[in-house]
């Protein structure tokens, strides 16, 4: 094992470097792609596979090998039908300048912490207001998950938090209150936005399509939501599909405090 590890690394030439760089790139890509869709577990999975065929087929493992790459070969058939929409989207990405608009691999490590710090108060008082005048709200605060997917099914906005700006969206009369308003990187970049609607049977009949939603996103992504209720004017948070009702706002600013000043000291850490 040793010696063939050493020769490996004595034929390591720059073609080698740009193909696993190449590797990188399009996995990292694709991943982009899923994340934040039900299909980010599926690729991860798939994932997972090719590289233990891969591994079993370079220790010289024939049994396993062969089986795993039974599997990837029935697999191909599976991606395209699975990932027909991500598919699609990614080879779009090159046929357009997008693709080089976005963020790239190095600049996503070494990005800086500080775009992440949240305006806690705006969000707390338009909902502590919408909460007041019983209008229904349903945002979506991204974490590492960007959920591209969700925020190209709304509108663009890219504006920064303010609740006047959250209040005016979830007005009754506005055309973007329907769906959810997403925020990240401490922006509103979308609303009206369309997110998966949890099947969780336990979810409790009386909670509507707002509340099933929030848990949907926060089931498949590490996204947090926050609902007010547009029947009884109450503020829910939810994060990984777990709801806390009836939270008053001191509560709901004691909680987004403690999950971004935590994350926000994380990479901090990470950083140094």
């Amino acid at each position: 094992m040793k010696t063939q590890i050493s020769d490996w690394y004595a034929t390591l030439g720059w073609i080698n470097i740009i193909d696993v760089l190449l590797v990188l790139f399009l996995v990292y890509e694709g991943y982009k792609l899923v994340r934040g869709t039900g299909a980010n577990k599926v690729f991860a999975g798939l994932l997972a596979i090719v590289i233990l065929w891969r591994l079993t087929d370079y220790l010289n493992m024939p049994l396993t090998a062969g089986i795993l790459g039974s599997l990837v070969n029935i697999g191909v058939i599976a991606i395209f039908i699975i990932f027909q929409p991500e598919i699609r989207r990614f080879l779009q990405l090159f046929g357009t300048h997008h693709l080089w608009e976005r963020r790239t691999f190095l600049r996503y490590l070494f990005k800086d912490s500080s775009d992440s710090k949240l305006n806690i108060d705006a969000i707390v008082s338009a909902c502590s207001q919408m909460s007041k005048e019983l209008t229904g709200a349903l945002i979506v605060v991204t974490r590492e998950s960007s959920l591209e997917h969700p925020v190209s099914t709304g509108e663009q906005i890219d504006a920064i938090i303010s609740s006047q700006l959250l209040e005016n969206i979830f007005y009754k009369n506005s055309p973007l209150h329907d769906g959810a308003v997403i925020i990240s990187h401490n922006k509103i970049v979308a609303a009206r936005c369309i997110l998966p609607v949890s099947a969780n049977p336990r979810i409790p009949v009386s909670l509507g399509l707002r509340h099933r939603s929030a848990i949907g996103i926060t089931e498949q992504t590490d996204a947090l939501a926050i609902v007010v209720s547009e029947q009884t004017g109450s503020m829910s948070f939810i994060e990984a599909g777990r709801i806390q009702r009836n939270i008053t706002p001191e509560r709901l600013t004691e909680i987004l405090s403690n999950k971004f000043s935590n994350q926000n000291e994380k990479k901090a850490t990470t950083k140094r």
